[in-house]
This record gives structure tokens, sequence and C-alpha cells, in this order.
């Protein structure tokens, strides 16, 4: 194991690297207590305030010093070795999406296997607990959410990346209320980036703006 990988202080790489990929249906890991659990707590205080359903770019949150660190870390060289070497692919120079969610609509989680535009999907989850049946993602393999082959509880700074694919299928039971997750995609194509990120711009803006209005 290389000094680099012992670079962050929130996550545990050696973790990642120890964790097995699974295969079929999809090449997809779970790595529990991906943040360290002596980094969780604080990490996870430092949550940013998200104000409304769906993704936000970082750029319209207001983030902290330490929170700001663990995204560097999760866009920096470390992290897309270890999912190099655990995918077997390379990412060199490929684009980045990072967007932020915190809370979850009941019409959330329907199955999908994500956009072809995305090559590797990465969700960091960041409650400190989950007692609830619903917003546990299970991977699926089928379009059914009783067809799953693992379900992830979105708690402890669990991570879970996935290659996408044609059956790269997904989702979660209905669930309302706070559910934390950083999400980070490998793309194609800058084009898919521009336009996913002028979406999610327009859709934080236009929430914002709704909030305001609504005191």
């Amino acid at each position: 194991m290389g000094k680099d990988l012992l670079a962050s202080p929130f996550f545990d790489f050696g973790a990642l690297d120890a964790a097995p990929l699974t295969r079929d249906p999809f090449a997809f890991v779970i790595v529990p207590n991906f943040i360290k659990p002596a980094a969780f707590k604080d990490i996870a205080g430092a949550f940013p305030n998200v104000p409304g359903p769906g993704s936000f770019p970082p750029e319209t949150l207001a983030i902290g010093e330490a929170f700001r660190t663990l995204l560097d870390d999760l866009d920096g060289p470390c992290f897309r070795q270890a999912i190099e070497r655990k995918f077997e692919i390379d990412l060199t120079g490929r684009p980045k999406m990072l967007t932020i969610r915190g809370h979850a609509r009941r019409k959330d989680g329907d199955i999908h296997t994500d956009t072809a535009t995305k090559l590797i999907s990465v969700l960091l989850y960041m409650n400190e607990e989950w007692d609830e049946d619903g917003g546990r993602l299970r991977l699926l393999r089928a379009p059914k959410l009783n067809e799953a082959v693992a379900e992830v509880a979105p708690v402890g700074g669990t991570l879970l990346a996935f290659r996408r694919s044609d059956v790269s299928w997904h989702g979660h039971a209905p669930y309302e209320g706070p559910r934390r997750v950083i999400q980070f995609n490998w793309m194609t194509k800058d084009e898919a980036v521009a336009w996913q990120r002028s979406r999610h711009f327009a859709s934080a803006a236009f929430k914002k703006m709704s909030r305001l209005f609504s005191v």
C-alpha cells in the first residue's frame, strides 16, 4: 500500500482497495465506513444546509472549510486512482460532476440505470443513522425492487460506486425527509457535464427563490 493511500484525513483508501468488486449483474463496490469513523461525526456535522430536494452543485451552497477539504479529496488523484484500480478503467482526463443532496421526496428513488453519459457513479452517504425501510438503495438484477442483489443504507460514510451500464438498475423504496448524500460522477464528455450542471444550477436558483417568497 503506497503512501498516497494514507493522504486523506477522511477516507479509508485501504478499505476501498480491499473491498470486493461485484461483477454480476453489473460492476459495483460497497465500502462501509469509507469516511473514517473518527472523522465522520465532525464532517457529518459540517454537512451544508441544502434548501430543498434535488441535486445542488457545491457552488450553490454555503460550504465550510472542513467539508470543502473532503470534497477536494473526493475530486483528487488518490480517489481517482483507487477507483481506476478497482474497476480497471482509465479515468485520466475524464470530465467530472459533483452534486449534493439533502432531502428526498416520495417520488425519488424510481428505478433507473443512470444516463449513458456517466461512466462511474459514486454515492457517499452522510446520514448519522438510518432506521427507515425506505431510502435504502437497492442494486437490482432487473428493474423490480424485489430483484435486489444488494441493499445499501445511506448512513455512516458508506461508499457505493458502480460502473454504469444498460443493466445497472438501482432504486429505493419511497421515503420523504432528510437524506444526505454526495454524488460524484466521471462522465463521457464535457458537453454532458455542462448540460447537467446548467440544469442543476437553474433548479437550485429556482428553489432558493421559491424559499425567499414563501417566507
